[in-house]
């Protein structure tokens, strides 16, 4: 799978057996360079621990180790929620690894205000500006560059082609009135509408995140992260809006216990052609298939719908994607060894394994899935990127969106109570 933040639980991580950290926040990592020629050992954190990601980097460290006789590269992947837990754990302690996934936003923030997380802005400009700018966004905090980005992608609806014909819709819904119309179609056609994984959260924030985009903008999500001030009226018009979606009741039977990447969640339900839509990132189709049967050509994609009469644009993107920090006591090796992963040549092999979308700038014709070639170009021709907003956000506040959504869906609490909550917490943080 994809080095998404959404990473499903495939693998626990026989890493987790290894030793302490090292590196970064200066602990048992590698000791400064003291000539050019000096041995090094660099941790590299990481969460490949699936295929094709998990070999194709393990030959890449053989690659750099050959050309880099003096630099050892110590792979750990880690499963992503393991990951999440350790990471944590070692900076709050003021540790981190010589170099570790991130998906940027709040967290990151947290660490590069602690001073654990080397300003990559002068050290790498020459190659930071092969990257994409929607790519660099999650990373960069006042005009400096804290991350280097190694995959992104973004949320959109996937839908079964199949079950539309079957409800008389001809084209995928570019408008929110269109697309609660064509909700009412599949129901009225005996189908299931929409699947979603009530029990997790996380997928029913994409849903009051994009309409907060459409009706509000992009430059109020990024207001509210300054002013700690949801409580505005676009941001309640979003959750009337979603409200108009819940009272449909266009979810599946059981939808408020169901997982994401179980057998019987979301994804699977979706691969298995049992609902007509799912709003879900890149990684949809392959864990449609894990999970379920999969679509294969029936499988179709369209981006979230316009809402009428507001200010957010149809082509700004909702989404995220996976990067690399590097610790602030890392050896000046940490950061060549990812100008090398992040060269054109490499991160074309990687686009090419089919896990990760382009971050580079004029990658998109490498993406040779169909589905993901459509993710890809509409990333290319994204007017404004809005990272996860449960990453962008301090995670305390992006729990809050989660926890506050997740009740708004489920008829637990009012659009005004969420606008509310989200903001209480805001300004507590």
């Amino acid at each position: 799978m994809s080095l998404s933040r959404r990473g499903v639980v495939l693998l626990a991580a026989s890493a987790l057996l290894m030793a302490g950290c090292g590196g970064g926040g200066g602990s048992t990592g590698a000791a400064p360079e003291s000539s050019a020629n000096a041995k090094v050992t660099i941790e590299w954190w990481n969460i490949s621990t699936s295929e094709p990601l998990k070999s194709f980097w393990a030959n890449k460290v053989k690659e750099y180790q050959a050309a880099h006789p003096n630099v050892t590269i110590k792979n750990v992947p880690i499963e992503n929620e393991a990951f999440k837990a350790k990471l944590s754990t070692v900076t709050q302690s003021g540790k981190t690894p010589d170099i570790y996934t991130t998906w940027g936003g709040g967290v990151l923030k947290q660490q590069v205000d602690a001073g654990l997380v080397k300003d990559l802005s002068s050290e790498a400009a020459t190659w930071l500006a092969d990257f994409t700018p929607a790519a660099l966004s999650a990373y960069q905090f006042d005009s400096k560059t804290y991350a280097v980005p190694s995959d992104i992608g973004m949320v959109g609806f996937w839908y079964n082609k199949k079950l539309f014909s079957q409800a008389g819709i001809t084209e995928p819904p570019a408008t929110w009135t269109a697309f609660l119309d064509a909700v009412k179609k599949l129901k009225a056609a005996g189908v299931t509408p929409i699947a979603l994984a009530g029990k997790e959260k996380w997928p029913g924030h994409y849903y009051w995140a994009y309409l907060a985009m459409r009706i509000a903008g992009l430059d109020a999500l990024k207001q509210a992260a300054v002013d700690d001030d949801f409580n505005k009226p676009d941001f309640v018009a979003a959750g009337a809006k979603l409200k108009e979606l819940a009272d449909l009741q266009p979810f599946q039977k059981g939808y408020l216990g169901a997982g994401y990447g179980t057998n019987d969640g979301q994804a699977a339900i979706m691969g298995n052609g049992k609902a007509a839509m799912e709003l879900m990132g890149q990684w949809a189709p392959t864990v449609q298939k894990d999970t379920g049967k999969g679509l294969g050509d029936d499988l179709g994609f369209f981006p979230f719908p316009a809402v009428e009469g507001g200010k957010g644009n149809i082509a700004d993107a909702f989404g995220g994607g996976g990067g690399y920090a590097v610790g602030v006591n890392a050896p000046p090796a940490a950061v060549d060894f990812l100008k090398f992963l992040s060269s054109a040549d490499i991160h074309k092999q990687t686009v090419e394994t089919g896990a990760v979308l382009p971050v580079l700038k004029g990658e998109e014709s490498v993406v040779k899935d169909p589905n993901l070639s459509i993710v890809a170009k509409q990333l290319a021709a994204a007017t404004g990127f809005q990272l996860y907003l449960d990453q962008a956000y301090p995670p305390a506040v992006g729990q809050e969106v989660n926890d506050s959504v997740a009740a708004l869906i489920a008829g637990q609490k009012t659009p005004e109570q969420v606008a509310d909550a989200i903001t209480q917490v805001a300004k507590s943080e």
